[in-house]
């Protein structure tokens, strides 16, 4: 394809205009050597040199020049870079140069995000295959064995397929949580926003984790009597699972006989804020930009003994923020953490 061509005269008209002066000086003082005093010579003789240099000039830079030029272009669009097919080739060797600074800057940041979208997809993957390989072999060694001769055994057979079960729910646990924070983070998620009071909501959170909580004796509680309800705009499903897995964190990473504390407070006129206080063993203060990542574990061994997708917090933040709404985290070790965030409140 023929590309239009941005025609740069400085180069020409410059090496012209000295090419001239000086020609004209030495016919000058020739002139003048020779006794000849006619000032209409060395006027019509720069006109015409000027005139010649200039054409001769300028056709040997869009000869020559150019070609070289054209081939940096035709190089630099073979990347698809927008910013060169759009803009006719120039022969200004300034402007050149800016652009292919400009190109440069821009592609190194581009091959820069590249890089860490690269890494953080292979530690994806490999997070993803480490999750599901434990369940899996599990309840492909437990299959084994029965059919290895241990299905005759009605007690181990019991017993094995029960124990394959729970691997199989484990598998259908990490795939669905997989499912969610996919389908949040492209914004497939419909958000059924209603009134209800957050008050009534923790409690029936509470309800539901109570038998959990009382395993490490972890006591769950307001921090205050709450004798009025406080009545707030969002999905209330949704809130309640952020809920859940925060409180379900905070059991588990608590303290024996600890304590998990639940504060509504106002934080301007049409916004609460919800906060979510343990006095467990805390976060690492280079761990916690990261506690929102897709499987990423604070305590690789105790996570993972505790169970969980790894999915919890991430998930979390992805719901509060499909809300356009803020999540906070305070920690400190050895004394406890809160997760914190903002949700409308109905006046």
């Amino acid at each position: 394809m023929t590309r239009k061509l941005k025609k740069s005269y400085r180069f020409a008209l410059r090496s012209s205009l000295y090419i001239t002066l000086f020609a004209t000086t030495i016919i000058t003082a020739l002139l003048y050597f020779f006794g000849i005093k006619n000032l209409f010579v060395p006027i019509l003789f720069f006109a015409i040199c000027f005139t010649f240099c200039f054409f001769i000039l300028q056709f040997r830079v869009e000869r020559f020049i150019y070609r070289r030029v054209k081939k940096i272009y035709d190089d630099v669009t073979l990347l698809d870079v927008s910013d060169f097919q759009n803009y006719p080739i120039t022969t200004d060797m300034a402007t050149l140069t800016k652009e292919i600074e400009k190109f440069a800057t821009n592609k190194k940041l581009e091959i820069e995000t590249l890089k860490v979208r690269e890494n953080y997809r292979k530690e994806f993957i490999g997070n993803v295959s480490h999750e599901l390989k434990t369940p899996l072999f599990t309840v492909q060694g437990y299959i084994l064995t029965l059919l290895d001769g241990a299905m005759e055994d009605k007690a181990i057979r019991k017993k094995y397929l029960n124990r394959a079960e729970k691997g199989v729910e484990r598998l259908i646990y990490i795939v669905k949580d997989l499912d969610m924070i996919t389908k949040l983070e492209v914004g497939d998620v419909h958000l059924d926003t209603q009134e209800f009071d957050i008050i009534e909501l923790v409690q029936s959170v509470f309800d539901l984790l109570e038998m959990k909580a009382a395993k490490k004796q972890i006591t769950l509680a307001f921090d205050m009597n709450y004798s009025k309800p406080i009545v707030v705009l969002a999905d209330k499903e949704r809130i309640q699972q952020v809920l859940t897995n925060l409180i379900v964190n905070s059991i588990k990473y608590g303290r024996e006989n600890g304590t998990t504390e639940i504060s509504v407070e106002n934080l301007i006129r049409n916004k609460v804020i919800v906060r979510v206080t343990d006095n467990g063993e805390g976060i690492e203060t280079e761990n916690i930009p990261r506690l929102f990542e897709r499987f990423y574990r604070v305590d690789q061994s105790g996570s993972r003994q505790e169970g969980g997708s790894g999915l919890g917090l991430s998930i979390v933040k992805h719901i509060i923020e499909a809300h356009n709404e803020r999540i906070y985290v305070e920690s400190e070790m050895d004394v406890g953490s809160e997760f914190s965030f903002t949700l409308e409140k109905v006046e």
